[in-house]
């Protein structure tokens, strides 16, 4: 059975107190899940970080950060360096959220420095792609998705792979009205992101697992999981309570063994 990834961004929700009570149960609700079956992580708010990582065992529950300056340090107020993370003890750097690039405008060749620094300072980087409600309208999703993988890693060192991960997050399928993607098209663009992968890297796009995210919920996680080219999923909403997220990670997986 390959690895399965799950989890999730807190975005803007959980305080400090919140995220620990939090991280502590969803640890003990999964301790008796082998971490040879799944990798399982958890991105807090920044104020939230000192204490996620203090509270949790990295073995068990990775956490990761939101966004991250691509400059060690510097004159840029209100943005948070590499070295701070490290610093910290996070293990994971998300870039290029939807929101980031559609709310805060964050470019590609922005999210392409963000990547070149999470990786030379080690960091596991998850890049997030994903096409707007008007480009699926237009039927240029893939090259869409083309057009930020290439870019986002452009320059990277296949070597590098080995850190990396990726996450399909469609725009359109992401927040309170967001709707979410069929079975079957998450796997035709899974698969897309694979191909373009396998351009970049060679061989070596065999080690990055490529998420889906966008309104994954109980109803609808068995039936993405088992699609062939889903290693994982990044969960919204439905993750944001431990009982409920270790309900939806024990069925995804049960479900995973008797498909596969």
């Amino acid at each position: 059975m390959k690895k399965l990834y799950f989890g999730s961004n807190l975005k803007m929700y959980k305080g400090v107190r919140e995220t620990e009570k939090y991280l502590k149960k969803l640890a003990e609700n999964t301790q008796n899940i082998s971490r040879e079956e799944i990798e399982l992580f958890i991105i807090p708010s920044y104020t939230a970080l000192p204490a996620a990582v203090r509270c949790s065992d990295c073995n068990d529950i990775v956490i990761g950060a939101q966004n991250m300056c691509w400059e060690d340090q510097g004159q840029f107020t209100g943005e948070i360096s590499p070295c701070m993370l490290e610093e910290l003890g996070v293990k994971l750097v998300m870039i290029g959220h939807s929101e980031r690039r559609h709310v805060f405008g964050e470019s590609d060749a922005e999210e392409n420095k963000k990547v070149r620094s999470a990786l030379a300072h080690g960091f596991r980087t998850l890049l997030c792609v994903g096409e707007t409600a008007e480009e699926k309208e237009y039927g240029i999703s893939a090259e869409i998705l083309r057009k930020q993988l290439k870019i986002g890693f452009y320059g990277v060192d296949p070597k590098e792979s080995k850190n990396i991960w990726v996450a399909y997050e469609p725009v359109w399928s992401i927040g309170v009205n967001g709707v979410p993607a069929t079975s079957e098209y998450a796997q035709r663009m899974h698969m897309e992101i694979k191909k373009v992968l396998f351009e970049i890297f060679g061989n070596q796009a065999e080690k990055i697992p490529v998420l889906y995210g966008g309104s994954v919920n109980p109803e609808n996680a068995d039936q993405l999981i088992v699609q062939s080219a889903i290693d994982g999923l990044f969960v919204g909403r439905s993750a944001w309570n431990a009982d409920e997220f270790d309900k939806l990670i024990r069925s995804a997986v049960y479900t995973y063994k008797q498909y596969w």
